[in-house]
């Protein structure tokens, strides 16, 4: 048996936080075959209930509470006069804890084949009734695992990542050194700088750009996977120092279900564990010793400043055009992408046209991934709290286009004008989602994606292109 925690903050009074795809994590990380996953909430105004994720039905759910147990109706639990042991910051609650009753605080949910077992439509949601609050949730995972769970050391998650990671043969192989070369890099560093490093590469991520320095390197004549999982270690090492820089400009709080670095460390700490990860994944880089390899990560370092620079310039003209967009997305996203397809194959020796497509094949990608990344943002199936690029003031196309709508443009750009609290940022999302702004950028997405793919088709790939046109479609085709 395996326990943990799961810890989230939520943002809104009532609100039905979708954990759905964190359990899945933990039944990833746990390396689980078949069992039982149980849960049970820590609070007594916190519920959990498994039902459609479907933005309408939960506001039809929102109101049931209401109607049923209404903030206002008088509760005794509420008369402090009348109650013993008050706390000085004891809310005004008791509303939240009639409708508790409506839900439960315990729920199991089965696992087969290393999956979750849920219904096409069902998502696992825990209810928040009393927000926005930190909330915890205690889980086991009962049942059999690939391998005997254990008590977890420093190096542990990473560790048994490596164990279960997706795919077979080579793939499965490559994607095992390369977790295992992330263990062996955070555990030779300080602490104070490893630690907060380790808490975000072990919340998860995709490693899209890892994985395509691996593929990218096995296709030229000189294969050598340790060097290539070094080179892959240090993108991703990369891309998370980019990530922690970037949650400090933005000043977001969480990233992947946890706290940013700044958030948790305070913001000095968190450039400073910034720079640190710069500086090293540059060094295991030149220390590979591919000049070639090394100019071109170079190279892409020098674009993700710059158009850092440019995003936060550009939003004095929030939210700003399309080619102002795509400019500061092919630096800040686009540029690591094809940096990383171009490494790899630079790594192993394969022809300069090789290494030409692949770059622009990264390219591609790499916008298309951070459109639908900005699709992201308006699915409340995606595990974080709906516009929150909106109330960050972030690029995004879905909001650029919308803007731009004839119906609904004069409104988002009226509210986006004035400051942006709950009810503004909701209108927003809605006005967003009512317009065709969310399937042109899915088909502008879908279109580079294709031309991807078209990079791949006059090229030799020694057999990766089937696994590299599957990567690209899962760019497009995903909810979180």
């Amino acid at each position: 048996m395996i326990a943990n925690r799961v810890r989230f903050e939520t943002t809104h009074t009532t609100e039905f936080v979708d954990i759905t795809n964190r359990l899945r994590d933990e039944v990833r990380r746990s390396g689980m075959r078949m069992g039982r996953l149980h849960l049970q909430s820590l609070h007594t105004t916190l519920g959990l209930a498994v039902n459609e994720n479907e933005p309408l039905l939960l506001r039809d759910f929102e109101g049931m509470l209401a109607r049923l147990a209404p903030a206002n109706a008088g509760y005794e639990h509420d008369d402090f006069a009348r109650r013993f042991d008050i706390a000085l910051d004891e809310p005004v609650n008791g509303h939240a804890h009639c409708r508790q009753l409506l839900l439960t605080g315990f729920a199991t949910v089965l696992v087969e084949d290393s999956e979750l077992v849920l219904g096409r439509w069902q998502s696992v949601f825990a209810v928040e009734l009393d927000g926005p609050r930190h909330r915890e949730l205690a889980i086991q995972l009962d049942g059999e695992f690939a391998s005997p769970p254990r008590s977890p050391g420093k190096a542990a998650p990473l560790a048994k990542r490596a164990r279960n990671g997706g795919g077979n043969g080579a793939g499965n192989i490559g994607h095992d050194l390369i977790e295992l070369e992330l263990a062996r890099q955070l555990l030779v560093d300080p602490g104070p700088v490893s630690e907060p490093m380790r808490r975000l590469v072990e919340a998860g991520g995709k490693r899209l750009r890892p994985k395509l320095v691996q593929l990218t390197a096995g296709i030229g004549p000189r294969s050598e996977p340790l060097r290539a999982a070094s080179l892959a270690a240090a993108v991703e090492l990369l891309h998370n120092a980019t990530l922690i820089h970037d949650d400090y400009v933005d000043e977001s709080t969480h990233r992947r279900g946890r706290p940013t670095v700044a958030a948790a460390e305070g913001p000095e700490r968190a450039i400073a564990v910034g720079d640190y990860y710069f500086a090293k994944a540059t060094r295991l880089i030149a220390e590979i010793g591919n000049r070639a390899v090394t100019s071109t990560i170079a190279e892409a370092l020098d674009a993700i400043c710059a158009s850092q620079i440019d995003d936060v310039a550009l939003r004095g003209r929030y939210p700003g055009d399309h080619d102002s967009y795509l400019r500061v997305v092919r630096g800040k996203t686009a540029a690591l992408f094809a940096a990383a397809c171009a490494s790899g194959a630079l790594l192993s020796e394969a022809s300069p046209e090789i290494v030409a497509s692949l770059r622009r094949y990264g390219d591609l990608l790499g916008v298309a991934f951070q459109m639908v990344d900005d699709l992201v943002d308006f699915s409340p199936s995606s595990g974080k709290p709906v516009g929150l690029d909106i109330r960050q003031r972030v690029l995004s196309l879905p909001l650029i286009y919308a803007a731009e709508d004839r119906k609904v443009g004069p409104e988002i750009r009226r509210l986006l004008e004035g400051n942006l609290g709950d009810a503004e940022v909701g209108r927003v999302a809605d006005l967003v989602a009512s317009s065709d702004a969310l399937e042109r950028v899915r088909g502008e997405a879908q279109a580079l994606v294709d031309a991807a793919v078209r990079e791949l088709e006059t090229i030799e790939l020694d057999g990766w292109r089937p696994t590299l046109i599957r990567l690209a479609h899962s760019a497009v085709d995903r909810l979180s």
